[in-house]
């Protein structure tokens, strides 16, 4: 069980279309990249600015803010401000009497740091204060995010490690502590020489194998009710409940680029696919399913997606990127 849903949920666009929770590759303009993967912080994010929006469900809202600051220090540092807000909701006491109506959202502050190791490798930190506020109850935790990334020479490959969400709640709702949603994961992408499009590849939850639910309807041993005989799966079915889990830790994006100024990106996530479906057969299940696209100046960056949680709601995710 954990808290702060805050700490899970992406807000760039670029991230979200992909269908990663962060993306390993270098870009001097996207500084969302660096927001979600510290290591990646480079010197062009200076006096740069992000700010990104996500319309979630039922009037709620997402969105960020962050900036990239050069100081005499080692290093590169980016400030950001995380909003998550639930919007208004009717509030009633024990007898069923309207109470008015209350507020509830989320906020974080963050500062992240970066700073090259060698031509090739870099490590970076990221600290986050978070204050949730739900009616009169408050919450307060504190998380860090520590990672590090190898880049290529030619820039067309990279690979970052992350521990993300190291932390505790500070204090508590009502006096119970949870965990917050601590994740070790990885992430790379790739392109190829003169390739018109780069691959985006993320293994997340790499601390804990087993994802998917034991499925009552379906138990890994069934019993002959002629014989009363307990039967086993066959062996195949262990193979393919091999390949299952692994497929629920992974997540695949496509960035096609088009004259390096627009650029058209799909991703997929597995698990979120055969956990979020419908079992409707007359409706396509696009659950996991994200897409959208990209558009690049000199002077700004612009992202639109809409990544599909489940049959009925998809947000849709807006940043914009420019240097002040």
């Amino acid at each position: 069980m954990n808290t702060l849903s805050l700490l899970k949920m992406p807000s760039s666009a670029r991230t979200a279309a992909l269908g990663c929770d962060y993306l390993s590759v270098y870009t001097p303009l996207d500084l969302n990249v660096g927001l979600d993967n510290p290591s990646l912080i480079c010197n062009a994010y200076n006096k740069r600015m992000t700010i990104n929006y996500v319309g979630l469900f039922s009037g709620s809202n997402f969105g960020s803010v962050a900036y990239g600051l050069k100081t005499k220090l080692p290093g590169l540092f980016l400030f950001g401000f995380h909003f998550n807000s639930y919007g208004f909701f009717e509030g009633y006491d024990e007898q069923d009497i309207p109470q008015g109506k209350f507020f509830a959202s989320d906020i974080a502050l963050s500062a992240a740091w970066a700073m090259a190791v060698d031509s090739n490798f870099s490590v970076g930190l990221s600290l986050k204060p978070i204050l949730s506020q739900y009616e009169s109850y408050t919450a307060f935790a504190f998380a860090a995010n520590v990672a590090g990334s190898y880049l290529s020479n030619d820039k067309r490959f990279a690979a970052s490690i992350q521990a993300r969400n190291i932390g505790a709640q500070i204090s508590t709702f009502d006096g119970t502590r949870e965990s917050l949603p601590f994740d070790l994961s990885a992430a790379l992408s790739y392109k190829a020489s003169r390739a018109p499009f780069r691959i985006f590849f993320e293994m997340n939850r790499l601390t804990r194998w087993h994802l998917r639910y034991s499925d009552p309807l379906s138990p890994e041993v069934t019993t002959d009710p002629m014989t009363g005989e307990q039967l086993a799966k066959p062996w195949y079915d262990g193979v393919a409940k091999v390949l299952d889990e692994v497929a629920r830790h992974a997540m695949l994006g496509v960035e096609a680029d088009i004259k390096n100024v627009f650029f058209v990106r799909v991703g997929y996530r597995y698990r979120q696919n055969v956990e979020m479906g419908a079992n409707d057969r007359t409706n396509i299940n696009l659950s996991g399913f994200t897409y959208g696209f990209g558009i690049k100046t000199k002077k700004f960056e612009f992202g639109f997606a809409r990544r599909n949680y489940h049959l009925g709601q998809a947000p849709n995710y807006i940043s914009l990127s420019f240097k002040l």
